[in-house]
């Protein structure tokens, strides 16, 4: 779904996700979280986003979490596991959540962040980050993502991403060092 419903820097965005939350759980000694569930999560958090599967009345993180749980119960996922699945999702784009109370979670928070604004860059080696970037390239992701995000705070003042507009979020993607 995710390659034939996003955008090719959406996509990228997503598989970067994935790339940086599998690395950087690996350097934290993160075990013990189910992998298929997190590149499931990865690839589909954004989707929400795209004009396919755009909610008008809801969060695009909650769009998002329910379009992921109709793929998993199609994929053959258990009630208990579609569930993890859009919860994980949705929390992408909550206050930090510790690796105790959800660790595929915070595997993503951590990723999506250094991916849209720089944040934890530091977690990751510069040889891994090159790497990363090459194989994923960002193809004018800040720019994009952030007309995104304006469009969801636009016409959903009370969503996540309308806070993130009105913080100086907008500038921390601007000037991430992956650009």
């Amino acid at each position: 779904m995710c390659t034939e419903f996003a955008e090719p820097w959406l996509r990228n965005h997503s598989l970067r996700a994935y790339s940086w939350a599998v690395a950087y759980g690996a350097s934290a000694g993160i075990t013990g979280y189910d992998d298929e569930l997190l590149y499931v999560a990865a690839l589909m958090h954004d989707l929400a986003l795209t004009p396919f599967f755009d909610s008008h009345r809801i969060a695009f993180e909650e769009a998002g979490g329910q379009l992921a749980k109709v793929l998993a119960a199609g994929a053959g996922w258990d009630t208990a596991r579609r569930e993890r699945l859009n919860e994980v999702i949705v929390l992408h784009m909550r206050d930090d959540v510790p690796p105790e109370h959800d660790v595929e979670a915070h595997l993503l928070q951590i990723a999506v962040s250094a991916d849209v604004s720089g944040r934890r860059l530091e977690l990751f080696t510069p040889e891994f980050t090159e790497e990363v970037l090459g194989r994923y390239p960002r193809l004018g992701f800040a720019e994009k993502f952030l007309a995104q995000a304006r469009d969801q705070a636009t016409r959903k003042p009370d969503c996540a991403a309308a806070e993130l507009m009105r913080s100086g979020w907008p500038d921390r993607v601007l000037t991430n060092k992956l650009d």
